[in-house]
């Protein structure tokens, strides 16, 4: 069966958007909503213990009603977003949320205030399994609002930066981009275009590149609005908050400390050097006296041509997986087994690839755009480590212990590349292909450690921007863009200006109140480093710690996390572990050039 044929069934959900089941489902939801209100509003505060528990309890139930309502309508908007009874299901469904978010937005309000009046209620024994989830909270509490200013907010978020999210997800996907395919102009949707970018033929892949960012950049002002509007938006939230930057309010939505992020960025800011030597090899490798961006992540001239089916994807990741432990595929193979997995881009589909949680089923839904690239095939171990995490989480915690931050829901996926990275350095034929698994493994990495180190330099420089009075339009939006990408890439790249627009078609600065997206995957990428570097030494005997930190999901911390599997993130000297496993698999290159 080819990619082009594998698409997820959403039937264990519900039938199709026009299922009479989505309806009965809303209006229980409401019901559930209702009687929650009826019951605790106004009297979370004066709950002993047992009755708090109680109260958590429900609040789970109503979150595995209306997840499985909101999970439909996303992951069917996400497959096909140009489909006007998606459309209207998707839009409905938002509106339903946001009215549920204000109808609800006493809980954690109330919630917080209890734990402000009683902190000892953190550690009574009956509210153990809650008890990391009752720290967070207390966290929180000094930016809270008033219950009046909190409905307001999700009122103005689902017209305002929410729309903007929107306007700029359909804008890549709803445009098709002319493309030389080796000599042949093709008219190609943003999947298939983009698919093209690490291309063997580098004519091809220059042609794709002024294709997708000459066009975003033709339309720059459009994306500098819903940037612009997004970032100020955050500025007067944040101020309202009461947060002394707006990148606090990331460290509490990713469990971590302001200082443990410094400690990595600077540690990757020092590494840097280390990435621009890779890329200088490479270009040594590519017979180029200098990389341009549309080389950074291409493949090997002499390395032979990777062309996987899907069915040859679904082989390789199973046997990654399964040489780790038998028992940790079990998730990789029950994704393909029930078709959990929707693998062809099309037009109206969102560009790239995530795996979104389906508690309720025990399971997961992965979107991947497949063109049966090396990429393609490392993209979907990621997203199937995902859904791993999922399967251990899901069978070991309450709903309300999987709101795992994004520091930690990498783990499994990372370290599922490095398990197919394994596998595939193991069975190479030849130095070629050891030459080109490497690469693409330093490609990946180099981008998600390094490039993605500027994203965040770029982001802070947007509010410092605004604080100092600066008009963002899209000259200056791309100014700090390119001043952040050079502190990484330095004199190793040269880049076409049509990249100036780079920037523009990242998602992550776009998603309505989730600011500072990115470093969360540098934490990821430098710990999954480190702790594969565990494994290697430990053999057998570490798999029973990692599945123990995959199972722990949000019940504890990031930092305890890392102590159940031998590492210490707070100490400061911990992030250059990771970068010593780049340095490792640079000298495994060098020795086969």
């Amino acid at each position: 069966m080819s990619a082009k044929e594998i698409t997820w069934d959403l039937t264990g959900l519900f039938l199709s958007v026009n299922d009479p089941a989505v309806e009965k489902a809303i209006t229980e939801s409401k019901v559930l909503a209702d009687n929650f209100e009826k019951k605790y509003r106004g009297k979370i505060g004066s709950l002993d213990p047992a009755g708090l528990l109680a109260c958590l309890h429900e609040m789970e139930s109503f979150y595995n009603e209306v997840g499985d309502v909101s999970l439909f309508a996303s992951l069917s908007f996400s497959a096909n977003m140009t489909l006007p009874e998606v459309q209207a299901l998707y839009d409905k469904v938002s509106k339903f949320e946001a009215q549920l978010g204000k109808q609800l937005a006493f809980f954690s309000l109330e919630l917080g205030a209890l734990v402000k009046a009683k902190p000892e209620v953190i550690s009574e024994p009956v509210l153990v399994n809650y008890r990391h989830m009752l720290e967070r909270a207390q966290r929180r509490v000094p930016h809270q609002l008033s219950e009046v200013e909190e409905q307001l907010i999700i009122e103005k978020d689902q017209f305002g930066v929410q729309a903007w999210e929107e306007l700029q997800s359909k804008w890549l996907n709803t445009r098709t981009f002319e493309v030389v395919v080796l000599g042949e102009k093709k008219t190609l949707s943003y999947g298939e275009a983009n698919g093209l970018l690490p291309h063997p033929d580098r004519a091809t892949r220059e042609s794709a590149n002024r294709s997708i960012y000459g066009s975003l950049a033709k339309d720059g002002e459009i994306f500098s609005s819903a940037l612009r509007s997004i970032c100020n938006d955050w500025v007067a939230v944040s101020k309202r908050r009461k947060y002394v930057s707006p990148m606090e309010s990331s460290f509490l939505s990713n469990d971590t400390e302001e200082k443990i992020v410094e400690n990595l960025l600077q540690s990757i800011e020092r590494g840097a050097a280390t990435y621009r030597r890779y890329l200088k090899i490479k270009a040594k490798m590519m017979n180029l006296p200098q990389l341009g961006n549309h080389d950074i992540i291409a493949p090997l001239p002499e390395s032979p041509e990777f062309k996987f089916t899907f069915a040859d994807a679904e082989n390789l990741v199973t046997r990654a997986y399964s040489r780790f432990d038998h028992n940790y595929a079990t998730a990789v193979k029950e994704m393909f087994a029930k078709h959990r997995i929707d693998a062809p881009p099309r037009f109206g589909k969102r560009n790239g690839a995530f795996c979104a949680s389906w508690y309720k089923g025990k399971s997961a839904f992965v979107l991947d755009n497949f063109n049966g690239t090396l990429t393609d095939v490392f993209t979907l171990a990621h997203e199937l480590g995902h859904a791993t995490h999922d399967y251990y989480m899901s069978r070991s915690q309450t709903v309300m212990n999987t709101s795992v931050p994004s520091s930690v829901a990498e783990t499994a996926s990372i370290f599922g590349e490095l398990l197919l990275t394994d596998l595939l350095l193991d069975e190479a034929k030849s130095d070629p292909q050891r030459k080109a698994v490497l690469s693409m493994v330093l490609d990946e990495a180099g981008m998600t450690a390094f490039q993605v180190t500027a994203r965040v330099w770029f982001e802070q420089s947007l509010y410092r921007s605004i604080e100092q009075g600066e008009f963002l339009d899209y000259p200056t939006i791309c100014r700090h863009w390119t001043q952040a990408r050079d502190r990484i890439y330095g004199d190793a790249v040269t880049w076409f200006p049509e990249m100036e627009a780079e920037w523009t078609m990242k998602p992550h600065y776009y998603m309505a109140n989730y600011r500072f997206y990115n470093y969360p995957y540098v934490y990821a990428q430098m710990f999954v480093y480190s702790l594969y570097d565990r494994y290697l030494e430990e053999g057998k005997a570490f798999v029973p710690k990692l599945v123990k930190a995959l199972s722990a999901g949000s019940s504890v911390g990031p930092v305890e996390i890392s102590k159940m599997v031998g590492l210490e993130v707070a100490d400061a000297s911990f992030w250059s572990g990771g970068l010593r496993m780049f340095d490792r698999f640079i000298a495994e290159l060098e020795k086969v050039m």
